[in-house]
């Protein structure tokens, strides 16, 4: 197994399984939270060249010069996503944390996979830990990480 790295990726967050309605949410109420929760968020809308759904592109500040970019699709009820972009396990852990406690209306409802573990074959999200701050959530994240190694 690898030591911990600081490596960027994509990460993708999604519901349970067995439940894709399960955040009960739409496009609009992703956008009206990321307003509220992060200062002057850019947020696009636009039809998926790939399933031709409604999406919606984001960028948002987490800390002080920290953006990361983010795709989410809720056509609601039958599947959500939202995915970061090119973002260390620390930055999409202090994303994870507000998805998971501020947006979802649960917080065991949160599954996350990343795109260098989908390309070395671990095709199954983790569930995000229900508690938590930031720091344990990036820890699991690099764990996820290193797992692909093993």
């Amino acid at each position: 197994m690898s030591t911990e790295r600081n490596i960027r990726t994509n990460f993708a967050f999604y519901p349970p399984e067995d439940a894709e309605a399960a955040w009960d949410a739409s496009l609009e109420s992703l956008e009206r939270a990321l307003r509220q929760a992060f200062p002057n968020p850019v947020v696009e809308y636009r039809l998926s060249g790939v399933h031709g759904i409604p999406v919606i592109d984001f960028e948002i500040e987490l800390a002080a010069d920290v953006w990361i970019d983010g795709t989410a699709a809720m056509p609601k009820p039958d599947y959500a996503f939202i995915a970061l972009a090119n973002v260390t396990a620390d930055e999409a852990a202090v994303f994870a944390r507000w998805l998971r406690d501020s947006f979802v209306p649960q917080p065991h409802l949160v599954r996350f996979a990343s795109s260098l573990a989908v390309a070395n074959g671990d095709q199954d999200p983790w569930p995000l830990s229900a508690q938590g701050d930031a720091e344990e959530i990036a820890t699991e994240m690099r764990r996820h990480l290193a797992s692909i190694d093993d």
